[in-house]
């Protein structure tokens, strides 16, 4: 093998990565699947948030999602014109209704209304929901196999499991469902420290 060929091989590699267009096949599709993840994410969020009564939150999240398109997205995408950056637009997009929906389960903001059918005597779990701080109210009523007692409580998002443990720890075999509530006044509920964001979307709920 002829040695000069050794010796030209370094070069060649060199100058193959000096032409690598790293701006237009890394950076840029970098670069629009962030922007693209946030701006879903936050879209997701606030279609989230207008299903559920939030009129106050769901327009400025509607304004800032609009504001990363028209300052940001929209003049990325112009440029890009290769696959990798078309991939990372629908990578971004498919990424970011995931990641809205975690954030905002995370954030757990809502009110639900917890429904408990109990085939006996309730009066243990009323007793200890009414202990616990929370307000519950029950009705008789009549199942398919006898008589049954229906226990309603109302409790805020984030209590949620604390609430499910709490009924299979009184009745392990009770049947319950939950249901989402768009708005709400008054109420009996635990005295907790809350967050400000709480208390703005609490308020702003009634």
């Amino acid at each position: 093998m002829d040695p000069s060929h050794h010796g030209q091989q370094p070069e060649f590699i060199i100058h193959n990565m000096q032409i690598f267009d790293w701006y237009t096949w890394v950076i840029l599709p970098l670069i629009v699947f962030l922007a693209r993840l946030t701006d879903v994410t936050l879209g997701t969020i606030r279609i989230i948030f207008v299903s559920r009564g939030k009129k106050y939150l769901a327009p400025l999240l509607g304004f800032v999602e609009v504001f990363i398109w028209i300052t940001i997205v929209s003049q990325i995408v112009r440029g890009a014109q290769s696959i990798v950056a078309y991939l990372a637009y629908a990578a971004g997009f498919a990424v970011g209704n995931y990641v809205g929906m975690i954030v905002e389960e995370r954030l757990a903001i809502g009110t639900l209304v917890i429904r408990v059918i109990l085939p006996k005597d309730g009066a243990a779990l009323i007793e200890r929901l009414r202990t616990e701080g929370y307000g519950a109210t029950y009705v008789d009523g009549q199942g398919a196999s006898g008589p049954v007692m229906l226990i309603y409580t109302v409790v805020m998002r984030k209590e949620l499991s604390r609430i499910v443990d709490l009924i299979q720890e009184v009745q392990p075999k009770a049947f319950f469902t939950v249901e989402e509530l768009r708005s709400t006044q008054q109420g009996i509920f635990p005295v907790r420290s809350s967050s400000p964001l709480d208390r703005f979307t609490r308020r702003k709920s009634r």
